[in-house]
């Protein structure tokens, strides 16, 4: 039986802040990866660039040591490419032929943690999972394995010295070394502190309004990110329009839009008996908050859209994190469980009454069916917010409820999709959305001459697809009628370094078959090429 200790957010938290948390095994020195070279050419891939332009191909893209320096369209689809038209390769360039691939910009998980030392996931594990899917950048909110240490590995990414994506480091507010932050002054002092070390932005859950007032105001005049969990301890004070309105720039999950959109009532309809460190209460109940908000397209559901897209705000919803709440069994079952998660993962996953986000203690029929109508009208107000000009971003918040990291992403990708995003949306939500809302559109999130050279390429078309994507890729029947699996990145670029995303999910299969053996776990008998 799983032994997982519940430790409440306050506490992560402080730890955090204060480098005092037991962090997970770091990364290792980078063995991995092949570059930058002077001049690297990819030569005629199909180019999904996320700039809102559709696919184009064939293209030669020249990359010079880390940055796109040039994009050459090369031919015509169905013709045999003109060597002549294509930029020349010189003796010591370095030629990668994607002819009848894609290429797009690298994923921004916008809601990443690192792992945790109660999941038992080293760093490794967890960076490999996220480059072999095409994650090139995240931003990891709260810092949990202690700010100094993800940042000791935001430098060591950005210089290349380990294989694992870029790295934002968002501090996790509540605590000082003091103890709880109470006053406004304490506020803007922690977040002055957090600056002088070097975060990049900060999560909050919620405090009292003059308090968190105070810090996001601070954090905006330092040019700093915000983001913000409306926990239920805290959304009766301040909902997502007030925070907005103070200048948040991301909001995480949902929770605190439906209290925005609330018009007969100001507080959730909890049940009599709800008590919050109940997990089962926490997130049935949550079910049913969507139901509680206006209607949409309503006189005050559109008052709410317009003020938070004037206000700036970006959605990050994060809706994989919450999905076998709607399906149970299959999120539990998924076939990447077997050769991708860690024993001791798969032990945080499951229910205990102590444990966040392992609230399986009787789920039933009609919570997923309670849950299949929250999806259906969150989903509602994703679309309509990004058909009105708002932002939505992509995150996965992988490592808790099933979700393991870079597969939980593509799930969201297909998710967006099911809300009614064009699968073109869906990319650009992933990539130059998220770079955006980073402040790093200068540098990522598209594929344009002179970008950082951040880029997925797969055999398959994703548009047609996102489960081309999966590190286990796709299943289909070929002319023979024989059963085949396509798909799966096949190579993840970042700042002009190729990587191997093949060899980087094997490597994290070999990891997850030496830790079955030592905890003795019996193997599947499926072989693992199959994965």
């Amino acid at each position: 039986m799983p032994v997982i200790r519940l430790v409440c957010f306050l506490l992560i938290i402080a730890l955090s802040s204060t480098s005092a948390l037991a962090a997970i095994e770091p990364a290792s020195e980078r063995s991995e990866g092949e570059g930058p070279y002077d001049r690297l050419i990819l030569r005629g891939a199909t180019l999904i660039n996320s700039t809102g332009a559709p696919p184009k191909g064939p293209v030669d893209i020249v990359i010079r040591d880390n940055r796109i320096e040039d994009i050459h369209v090369v031919g015509y689809p169905g013709v045999e490419i003109d060597p002549e038209g294509r930029p020349e390769a010189g003796e010591d360039d370095r030629v990668l032929d994607l002819e009848g691939m894609y290429v797009l910009p690298g994923f921004v998980d916008m809601h990443a943690h690192i792992g945790g030392a109660a999941q038992g996931t080293p760093a490794d594990y967890v960076f490999k999972l996220w480059m072999g899917h095409g994650i090139t950048t995240i931003r990891d909110p709260g810092s949990f394995n202690g700010l100094d240490w993800v940042l000791e590995h935001k430098e060591k990414s950005g210089a290349n010295e380990i294989t694992a994506p870029r790295i934002q480091a968002y501090a996790g507010f509540g605590m000082d070394h003091d103890g709880p932050i109470t006053t406004e002054r304490q506020a803007r002092r922690w977040v002055r502190g957090m600056d002088r070390r070097g975060a990049d932005g900060f999560k909050f859950f919620g405090a009292p309004p003059k308090v968190l007032r105070a810090a996001i105001e601070e954090a905006n005049d330092r040019g700093l990110g915000t983001a913000q969990h409306h926990a239920q301890l805290e959304v009766g004070r301040a909902n997502v329009l007030d925070t907005a309105r103070w200048g948040l720039d991301t909001m995480e999950h949902w929770y605190g839009l439906p209290e925005a959109l609330f018009e007969d009532r100001t507080l959730q309809d909890y049940r009599r008996d709800y008590n919050y460190q109940n997990e089962y209460h926490r997130f049935s109940e949550a079910g049913k908050l969507w139901k509680q908000a206006a209607e949409p397209g309503s006189e005050h559901w559109q008052a709410v859209r317009d003020e938070l897209i004037e206000l700036g705000l970006t959605l990050n919803p994060t809706l994989t994190i919450y999905e076998a709440n709607r399906d149970f069994m299959a999120q539990r079952r998924a076939e990447w469980h077997e050769y991708y998660t860690l024993p001791a993962l798969w032990d945080f996953f499951e229910p205990d009454r102590r444990a966040h986000g392992s609230y399986w203690f009787d789920w039933s029929t009609q919570d997923e069916i309670n849950w299949k109508e929250n999806y259906r009208l969150w989903m509602q107000f994703l679309n309509d917010y990004k058909n009105h000009g708002g932002r939505v971003t992509v995150g996965s918040d992988s490592g808790y409820i099933y979700k393991l990291y870079g597969f939980g992403y593509i799930q969201e990708l297909e998710l967006l999709q099911e809300a009614g995003f064009h699968p073109l949306e869906v990319i650009r939500a992933a990539t130059l959305h998220g770079a955006e809302a980073l402040g790093m559109d200068d540098e990522i999130g598209s594929v344009e001459p002179g970008k950082l050279a951040d880029l997925v390429v797969v055999e398959e078309n994703p548009l047609e697809n996102f489960k081309v994507l999966f590190g286990t890729g796709a299943i289909r029947v070929d002319e023979q009628n024989q059963l085949k699996r396509v798909g799966g990145v096949r190579y993840t670029i970042k700042d002009g370094i190729i990587f191997d995303a093949e060899q980087l999910r094997a490597d994290v299969r070999d990891m997850v078959e030496a830790a079955k053996e030592e905890a003795g776990v019996e193997r599947l008998k499926q072989p693992a090429s199959e994965y």
